[in-house]
């Protein structure tokens, strides 16, 4: 899919001074190191999990059960990123996901030990709540795999600060048609990226 500067922010390029504990809806692309596409594949305009794209849909679940003032609103695991909106509240509560991919697999359990009561309802920053999902899911995936050690996500991350709904159904329906766009750009033969290295429909297979 195209980059898109109204969409995708580079995490070095950040909003000076402002502070991402802050309430507010965030819109978060990871990618895989290198475009490896780890996760799954698309098949008939669905995005299909393997194993280890489960491993990511249940971290990015469980950020919202270890963390009581997070909320989850749309989001997707694709063979090579992520997409999702993450909500800070003022109300801790047990977050939830407003639409999870579809489970071709059982869900597998996370390898993770609970963070201290005192702790849970601190709001963190954004970097870190992303650094905390990006660590789990990378544990849980190089046990699978047993190749400790292994960088499965790329260092950076892209977010956009979403400031009203007309920009939030916006971003919902672009993570919703992700994988049709994802199809379509590898029917056409998509073989090159912008420099801001973004997520794309250009495809590198695991390492057998």
């Amino acid at each position: 899919m195209p980059y898109n500067p109204g969409i995708h922010h580079r995490r070095s390029i950040r909003l000076t001074g402002y502070d991402y504990a802050s309430l507010g809806a965030y819109f978060i692309t990871i990618c895989t190191r290198d475009r490896i596409c780890w996760f799954g594949e698309v098949v008939d305009g669905e995005m299909r999990l393997n194993e280890l794209g489960q491993v990511v849909a249940n971290a990015w679940q469980w950020l919202a059960i270890q963390h009581p003032y997070i909320e989850l609103d749309e989001w997707i695991v694709m063979p090579n990123h992520f997409h999702g909106i993450l909500v800070i509240t003022d109300t801790p509560r047990r977050g939830g996901s407003r639409t999870a991919p579809t489970p071709d697999i059982a869900p597998q359990p996370l390898d993770t030990t609970p963070q201290p009561p005192d702790d849970r309802t601190k709001v963190k920053p954004l970097g870190r709540l992303i650094g905390a999902f990006k660590t789990v899911s990378t544990k849980q995936i190089n046990q699978i795999r047993q190749t400790p050690g292994t960088p499965i996500w790329q260092r950076n991350y892209y977010e956009h600060i979403i400031r009203d709904e007309n920009r939030l159904q916006q971003i919902r329906q672009y993570i919703v048609n992700n994988p049709n766009s994802w199809q379509q750009e590898s029917s056409a033969g998509v073989q090159t990226l912008s420099r801001q290295n973004h997520a794309t429909g250009r495809c590198v297979p695991p390492a057998h």
